[in-house]
Parts: structure tokens; C-alpha cells; sequence
């Protein structure tokens, strides 16, 4: 579910925008699904090693499991501490051609495959008696636009799934919300990386880990750095 690339958009830095080191946590997932590598996780570790000016970048891998995946982010929240801002998690979106800022998160854990536990739940809840849903609390546009103005193809999407990714980012905002409501996070997608595309008939698309990674440097600079999200068009009509 993408929308059409319209000319990028250069987000405006809030005057109340924290001029200090912004402290970020970035998770990423193992692979699944029989995939040797994960590009969510190879782009998290770069972020962490070489993370944007003025950021300083935490990396943890998830493991791609119902349940346990969320363990450990609340165990890498905990071990942020109370100066953590930002948490942005990574997941891979094979298909998608371009690095997708999720809009929202549901509660409903409906998975196609199982998870790398065996576990494949159905129509179940991510969090009993949560909200049905939570929107994202990074400026998703503006992550947009500063990503396409790095270079990198990029979109709002309005679907994170109902697999691990939407289980995590569904989770991230329920913590944030009820633990947290000081830190700001959301969910990005990234495509296949060529090494995994090349292997798959017919070839889908794919971008790099340097490129993407290029583009979450950019998403998240907008996220720390941007208060007010901007006002462009980001919407689908299917």
C-alpha cells in the first residue's frame, strides 16, 4: 500500500527542537521465513556504528516471535533509561520497493507463516483489552520528506501487517503510551536487499542497506529534530 512520490518537501526544525544529543533506540528483527539475513537488523547495526550527527544510537535485535520479540523490547526500553527520546523499530517488508513509514498500528496478531517459535497465531490480540489501535508519534511526513530528500525512495504506508512487525510497533505503542508518554516511536519498513531479491523468481524489488540506511539517517534526524509534522499529501485510495 504506497502512495504516489510527490516532489520532496524539506521538514522545518521546530525553534523548540533540542539542540543537545538526542538519545534513540533502533531495533531491528532477525531473519525469517527461511531468509539468511535481515536487512532491518544489518541497517539498525550501521545506525548504531555511524549514527547521524547529534544522535546517539542504541541497537538491538528482536527476535522474530510473538510474544518474545516484545520481551525484549521492554527490556531494551528499561535499559535506554529515562533520557531515551526516540524509538524507532525496523522490519522487513519484502515486496515494498521503498522505505515506508507506518501510520498505524493495530491490535490483532493474524499471521500467514509461522513465526521462527512455530507460533502462528489468529485474530488474536497483541495486547487484551487494549485500544483497537494506535497512530505512530513520529512526524511520519516529514520522516518522508527528509528521506526523498536524501535521495532515498520513501512513503507513508498505512499498514504495518498483522506478523511480528505490526506486533512490535503495536506493542512499542502501547508501552509508550501507558509507561512512557515522555518518548516518541514508530515503525519503518524496508525492502529486500539485492542479496536477497536476486534469489527469489520473479526478482521483486529490492534497495540496499547503504541506502536505506541513508534514508532512516534522514527519518531519524526528522524524528528527533521535527516537533510539528508538515502538511503534505500521504494518503491512499486503496
Amino acid at each position: 500500500m504506497h502512495d504516489t512520490p510527490t516532489a520532496p518537501t524539506a521538514p522545518t526544525p521546530s525553534p523548540d527542537a533540542p539542540s543537545s544529543t538526542v538519545r534513540v533506540l533502533v531495533t531491528g528483527f532477525a531473519p525469517f521465513d527461511g531468509e539468511r539475513v535481515n536487512p532491518s537488523w544489518q541497517a539498525a547495526e550501521l545506525l548504531a556504528a555511524r549514527p547521524p550527527a547529534g544522535l546517539d544510537v542504541t541497537a538491538v535485535r528482536l527476535s522474530c516471535a510473538f510474544g518474545t520479540a516484545l520481551d525484549e523490547l521492554r527490556a531494551a526500553l528499561d535499559a535506554a533509561g529515562p533520557d531515551l527520546a526516540l524509538v524507532v523499530c525496523l522490519g522487513q517488508a519484502g515486496g515494498r520497493p521503498d522505505l515506508t513509514v507506518e501510520r498505524v498500528a493495530i491490535n490483532v496478531d493474524a499471521a500467514r507463516i509461522p513465526d521462527n517459535a512455530g507460533r502462528q497465531p489468529v485474530d488474536e490480540p497483541v495486547v487484551p483489552g487494549g485500544p483497537a489501535a494506535y497512530f505512530s508519534t513520529l512526524p511520519i511526513k516529514a520522516c518522508v520528506a527528509a528521506a526523498r530528500a536524501a535521495g532515498v525512495p520513501a512513503s507513508v504506508s498505512q499498514t504495518a501487517g498483522t506478523f511480528v512487525c505490526n506486533h512490535v510497533f503495536y506493542g512499542l505503542a502501547h508501552l509508550l503510551a501507558t509507561e512512557r508518554p515522555g518518548v516518541r516511536g514508530g515503525f519503518v519498513h524496508v525492502p529486500y536487499s539485492p542479496e536477497q531479491a536476486a534469489a527469489q523468481r520473479p526478482v521483486p524489488p529490492s534497495l540496499s542497506v547503504p541506502d536505506a540506511v541513508r534514508g532512516l539517517c534522514a527519518i531519524l534526524t526528522a524524528a528527533a529534530r521535527t516537533a510539528t509534522d508538515i502538511r503534505e499529501t500521504g494518503g491512499a485510495t486503496h
